[in-house]
């Protein structure tokens, strides 16, 4: 088989699933609309002070974005298993893990890159100073990538069950616990305007070791759930 089949296989798949996407903008929008609401609601909650949201700005970005990737994970392949989609990339011929790969590099387009371009708002509204939010991004774009690709292996891995919200999220959360240190201790320390390379090149090194092991793992369990 050809390398430029795979690439195109992985390309067509990517593009089927943006315009799925567009026929059910709601679901879609699920994620963003919670991130928004539950950063918005530590505010209301705490004080309007900014002082006070800036202590907790970090651990809520980081809180909010985690559970909204979670949130979006359970729909990654169940439309697929529902449809018969699932046993026939298995059945292709082609590299299962690169089509699983860019069934997740869809599902962060449309799930983790909103978030992204959303979090200098929602960190500006929390008190966050403009020359922190560099590394706002740069930590939720690490952190949002690695997310899609833990949560393809959750997905995977409970495709075939009825009910496996529940379960997918116990077990990801553990795998997702250093993410959310090292992202929120970024933030941290982005804000009192100190050397913040230490765990951005933690997250950047979770990412690169997701993003070799999280396809493989997946395709795996994608087997083992169609057998």
């Amino acid at each position: 088989m050809q390398p430029t089949h795979a690439l195109t296989a992985g390309r067509l798949i990517f593009e089927r699933d943006l315009r799925l996407a567009m026929r059910r903008w709601g679901q879609v929008a699920d994620p963003l609309v919670f991130f928004l609401i539950v950063t918005t609601l530590f505010p209301l909650g705490l004080s309007p002070e900014l002082s006070r949201l800036r202590d907790v700005a970090p651990g809520v970005l980081w809180v909010a974005a985690l559970l909204s990737s979670l949130l979006a994970a359970d729909s990654l392949l169940k439309s697929d298993a529902q449809d018969g989609s699932l046993e026939q990339y298995v059945l292709s011929g082609q590299p299962l893990t690169w089509l699983l790969l860019a069934k997740i590099a869809a599902h962060w387009v449309l799930s983790g890159l909103p978030l992204v371009l959303i979090s200098p708002l929602v960190a500006i509204a929390l008190g966050v100073p403009g020359h922190a939010l560099d590394v706002v991004v740069i930590s939720l774009l690490f952190g949002t990538l690695t997310l899609s690709l833990l949560g393809g292996i959750g997905a995977a891995l409970t495709v075939g069950l009825r009910r496996g919200s529940l379960l997918l999220s116990l077990l990801v959360l553990p795998l997702a616990m250093p993410l959310l240190i090292f992202g929120s201790r970024a933030i941290e320390l982005a804000i009192a305007a100190e050397p913040v390379a230490g765990p951005l090149y933690l997250l950047g090194a979770l990412f690169v070791l997701a993003f070799t092991l999280a396809p493989l793992t997946a395709a795996a369990a994608v087997r083992i759930s169609i057998d």
